[in-house]
């Protein structure tokens, strides 16, 4: 073997050498450095865990009395491991089943399916949790029924019967609530996906909506979870740890179950008025709030739904009408989502403008019955000519003239369709202050935004509706190719950007683009009611364990005060409790022993129902009490309700009758509410097992 041969030898030993030492020091890694962790690996593949829920935290009033609570159901529970033993995969287990039960074979197999097992677009109703888990048929079984399944265990391998908690709102003195509450519901991939790092198991039920999801993290408490070891062939071999489930947290709300069924009940009652009086009354919504803090006492929408429909299972029928259009919609929460023209709620805010603006509230102004705004007339309300007044008389009767003369001789000022650079804009700075565009910070999700019809509105909305109005002749259907709503689009083309002069004067009496939440329009006259502090509002006030410790504590915080003096604001104490005297609402509230001070607003609306017939006028009453010494304010709002006086103002006397223990026209010594004038601070007890006593 020559030298070259020798060389290339020992290249190939070198080679082979250093090959073999990173094999072995692979392989030491593997085994020992790294092997603990595939290890872990290893055993998790082969895991399973069962999750057991922890009892979800109650949801109580000031008092302690129950909103939301658990309750034992009776599930039939099914045994996957067992019935995948059967020969037939425990087919004619579950057809007996489903016989017995009165169900639908089809609905019971998917229910026990995992959602991987079943082809896409046929999961719904699939089982999220694990198959070593019973998995529930029903939560609300036959005790009769039950005892047959047990008896006959020869017929019914895997089939079980069960106690099981089920989430429940009791509906205590007739307390509804749904939209505040919410309900809960299982696990899905998008509640996973969304998950925000909290850690869910599939077979959870969740807070959907209401408190029941802005508190689920204390709510839900964290599930108990026992993991089992199992082979290739899913079978168990041991059991792994086990933790005990530990309860959720409860929740104490500022709501008195007695106020919020008042509330529910006097808005019904209010509704039912008005069609009565011949309007389609189709819905609305009752707030109270404590305006020396902004805690809510009661928030009521009507229509409704019942919440324990949910753990139930809606049925599509259900789902269906929860978003009809022709039931009015029972899904959608009025006083949080609802949006609708103030009226003449709003003329609070133009006399805080009318003040900036140099005008004297003692000086006398005329009201006729119209006033021509350049080739229109605005009307007064029913065409009424009132002669001259003081402006607290003018707020009183709801005279409206005064406030387009006011509101265009403003418009003028700044400029009209030429504003100034730099324009008072005394009626938008002054709705401004009431911070009207934001939120009021509840802590129930999904609250609408109020919208505010300043310039900065007006430019946003010609930037976003430029285009069709510019080519309106091709973009609008040919029912809307009106000679009028031709010039109209042609005029929003060229300037929709400006303020007009009937902008101005129907901003002015709160009519046009600016529209409010019912929830917006308690924290304006709340804030007018305390002296100008604008609170945010909270429904929840703490969370507390069952041994009384307590977890979190919610305070409201002041979100802003109104640019007024308080001169103006004694002026509007005064204007507001003239309404009431002899104003508007005297009808209304003649005889009421408790001084109230508020407004009535009749707000137009533009646009048909689903019949063809025109829109009926928005009701509203807009209040707080007592008018010497302000606590509670108190908001009622009936969609297509009619006058505010006649429908609204009467619901919200109902409230203050059972707010301040009224019968009739006296006072029923020990009824009111609150002994001692303002609503509970100190948390109460709570224990699941107290039958907690509430007065009629």
């Amino acid at each position: 073997m020559n030298q070259r041969s020798r060389l290339n030898l020992l290249v190939v030993q070198i080679l082979i050498f250093s090959l073999m030492m990173a094999l072995f020091g692979r392989l030491f890694y593997l085994q020992v450095a790294a092997g603990p962790k595939y290890r872990d690996a290893a055993l998790n593949i082969q895991s399973r865990d069962v999750v057991s829920p922890a009892n979800r935290g109650l949801i109580v009033d000031s008092s302690g009395v129950p909103l939301a609570l658990n309750k034992v159901g009776l599930a039939i529970t099914v045994d996957r491991i067992a019935l995948d033993k059967q020969p037939d995969k425990g087919v004619a287990v579950l057809q007996r089943l489903s016989k017995l039960l009165k169900l639908h074979y089809v609905d019971v197999y998917r229910n026990t399916r995992l959602c991987g097992e079943l082809p896409k677009g046929q999961k719904a109703g699939c089982w999220t949790g694990s198959r070593y888990q019973p998995i529930p048929i029903t939560k609300s079984a036959d005790p009769d029924i039950a005892l047959q399944i047990v008896e006959r265990s020869d017929q019914y391998p895997g089939i079980d019967a069960q106690p099981i908690a089920i989430r429940n709102y009791p509906g205590i003195v007739g307390v509804n609530a749904a939209h505040i509450l919410g309900y809960v519901g299982p696990l899905t991939d998008t509640d996973l996906a969304q998950g925000n790092g909290k850690k869910y198991f599939r077979s959870e039920s969740i807070g959907k909506s209401g408190l029941e999801i802005k508190y689920d993290s204390y709510l839900r408490g964290v599930p108990g979870i026992r993991t089992l070891i199992v082979d290739r062939k899913e079978a168990i071999t041991a059991q792994g740890q086990n933790t005990a489930a530990i309860p959720g947290d409860h929740l104490v709300t500022s709501l008195d179950v007695r106020l919020q069924a008042a509330a529910e009940n006097a808005l019904a009652d209010a509704v039912m008025r008005g069609r009565a009086s011949g309007y389609t009354s189709d819905s609305g919504a009752a707030v109270v709030m404590d305006i020396t803090n902004g805690q809510i006492l009661a928030i009521a929408s009507y229509p409704t739904y019942d919440p324990n429909a949910f753990e139930a299972g809606l049925t599509v029928q259900q789902a269906s009408d929860l978003f009809s259009e022709r039931k009015s919609v029972p899904a959608l929460s009025r006083a949080l989502q609802g949006l609708y023209a103030p009226a003449s709620t709003f003329k609070a805010v133009s006399v805080i403008a009318a003040v900036a603006a140099g005008y004297n509230l003692n000086a006398s102004y005329n009201c006729p019955a119209q006033v021509q705004i350049g080739n229109r007339a605005f009307q007064n309300f029913e065409s009424k000519s009132q002669g001259t007044m003081n402006m607290k008389t003018a707020i009183a009767v709801s005279c409206d003239t005064i406030w387009y003369q006011i509101a265009y001789d403003q418009w003028l000022h700044d400029g009209g369709l030429n504003p100034k650079s730099k324009p008072n804009d005394y009626f938008f700075k002054a709705a401004q202050s009431f911070n009207i565009t934001q939120k009021v910070g509840i802590d129930v999700p999904s609250e609408s935004s109020s919208r505010l019809a300043d310039r900065a509105y007006k430019l946003s909305w010609f930037n976003q509706n430029k285009d069709f109005y510019c080519n309106y002749k091709t973009r609008a259907p040919a029912s809307q190719q009106t000679a009028f709503l031709v010039l109209l689009a042609h005029e929003n083309c060229l300037d929709g950007y400006k303020i007009r002069a009937g902008d101005a004067v129907n901003f002015a009496i709160g009519q046009g683009d600016t529209v409010v939440t019912p929830l917006k329009l308690t924290q304006m006259y709340a804030a007018i009611g305390n002296g100008g502090t604008i609170w945010q509002m909270l429904v929840g006030k703490a969370i507390v364990k069952t041994d009384g410790t307590v977890v979190k504590t919610m305070t409201p915080v002041k979100l802003g005060a109104l640019k007024a003096s308080p001169a103006t604001l004694d002026f509007l104490h005064g204007a507001l409790r003239q309404v009431v005297i002899s104003g508007t609402a005297a009808g209304a509230f003649a005889g009421f022993p408790i001084e109230v001070s508020g407004k009535t607003g009749t707000a137009e609306v533009f646009g048909k129902n689903l019949n063809g017939s025109a829109k009926d006028n928005t009701s509203w009453f807009a209040s707080y009490a007592p008018s010497n010494k302000p606590r509670y304010a108190v908001v009622m709002m009936v969609s297509q309700g009619g006058f505010g006086a006649s429908t609204s103002a009467v619901g919200v006397r109902k409230i203050y009758e059972t707010l301040f223990g009224v019968k009739g026209n006296k006072i029923v010594p020990g009824a009111a509410l609150f002994p001692d004038g303002k609503p509970p601070t100190k948390l109460p007890k709570i224990s699941p097992a107290t039958k907690p006593k509430v007065a009629p």
